[in-house]
């Protein structure tokens, strides 16, 4: 964790988070929001990134 970005601010002090987060370049957000939904997919369900079941259709060629 950057130091720099570190603040500490009274309860009745506090900054908008939906200040923070707008002023965050787009890239920073998507980040964010991937180690937020990774998190949360370890908490919920135990497991490191969730994964999409694979299906298999048989689909018959006709040469002619």
């Amino acid at each position: 964790m950057d130091k720099n970005q570190i603040k500490i601010f009274n309860l009745n002090e506090q900054p908008n988070d939906f200040a923070f987060w707008q002023a965050q370049p787009f890239a920073a957000r998507l980040k964010a929001l991937a180690t937020i939904r990774a998190e949360f997919n370890t908490w919920k369900y135990g497991i490191a990134e969730p994964r999409l079941q694979r299906v298999y259709r048989v689909v018959e060629q006709k040469r002619g």
